[in-house]
């Protein structure tokens, strides 16, 4: 991340890497000696190997840092560790035209990833990152945010069994800030509304699906929460998923059951609708982005999971 100079950067295309500018590279060296100076009031675990780059011991294993690096990054006694130091030089940046990864995850959301879809009809912004005035300025200088889709509700400490020093506010975030300093319209399912989103501007309500401009399609997944909604980029095959379906570091699809705020079998029932839509990138909030090859390939991949999860859950 730190090598990506921070920014909002296009991080998902399909293939079409290119070189890290001098700025990049500036950047890189900037975040090293910042974080060298830290040190003393951030504590590298053992486990990272011997250079400029390392986890502190403040990692929550969110598994950010490993799925976005996974050159550099791995899981070593719980929590994450340097593998491999950078080589600026050697490092691409890939991306997805249109689709950017927001950056700057935030323990208050227990790392979860917010994305910017860049749109002729008005650009939209999945999910709520940290609220920074440097990532504010980036959005801006892309043209702004004219709808906040929320994928789902706040979800307390208590509900997600955390600790209250994550103070979690999981996919929503810093929603209000971003409402007044982008003037943007939010949208969450009315089933997920709580106090803290009462004033959202568009709340869903029924079982859907909704369009956004031409290109975008809502579908209501429930299950994680009562409201749970999906995103689908129809040009651009994408499904934003939030909590309700990711892939993991053990297999290729995965879904929360331990955190889940309904029950597993409608999340399930949730799940196989998307065999309905042709899409070939899951990006989620929440665990690791799948690709697949075609639209026939994810098809079979979300068949074999269903056989594997339904009966346990029937």
């Amino acid at each position: 991340m730190a090598l990506r100079d921070g920014f909002l950067c296009p991080t998902y295309r399909f293939p079409n890497p290119f070189s890290f500018t001098s700025r990049s590279r500036d950047a890189g060296r900037r975040f090293a000696e910042s974080a060298t100076a830290a040190v003393a009031v951030r504590r590298k675990r053992p486990q990272n190997v011997e250079g400029e780059f390392f986890v502190d011991h403040l990692c929550i294993d969110c598994d950010t840092c490993r799925w976005m690096a996974p050159e550099v990054f791995t899981r070593v006694d719980d929590m994450s560790a340097v593998n491999r130091q950078p080589s600026c030089e050697e490092e691409r940046i890939k991306a997805l035209q249109g689709v950017y990864h927001c950056g700057y995850h935030s323990e208050r959301s227990y790392g979860a990833t917010s994305y910017f879809v860049t749109h002729p009809e008005g650009n939209i912004l999945v999910d709520s990152p940290r609220f920074t005035e440097r990532l504010a300025c980036n959005i801006e200088m892309l043209g702004g945010v004219h709808y906040m889709f929320l994928t789902h509700k706040i979800i307390s400490i208590e509900e997600q069994g955390l600790l209250p020093i994550y103070n979690n506010r999981d996919d929503v975030g810093d929603h209000e800030k971003w409402s007044k300093r982008m003037q943007c319209e939010r949208i969450l399912h009315s089933g997920d509304v709580e106090i803290s989103t009462a004033d959202v501007e568009n709340k869903l309500c029924g079982e859907g699906p909704w369009d956004i401009a031409t290109d975008f399609k809502l579908i209501y997944t429930p299950g994680h929460t009562e409201g749970s909604v999906c995103l689908y980029y129809k040009p651009l095959k994408v499904l934003f998923t939030g909590d309700h379906l990711y892939g993991s570091e053990e297999s290729d699809l995965a879904f929360s059951v331990i955190y889940n705020q309904q029950s597993v079998s409608l999340q399930l029932k949730s799940i196989r609708k998307l065999l309905d839509f042709d899409f070939e990138w899951i990006l989620p909030g929440h665990g690791r982005r799948v690709t697949f090859r075609d639209n026939q390939e994810k098809n079979s991949a979300l068949e074999a999971f269903l056989a594997r999860q339904e009966p346990m859950y029937a």
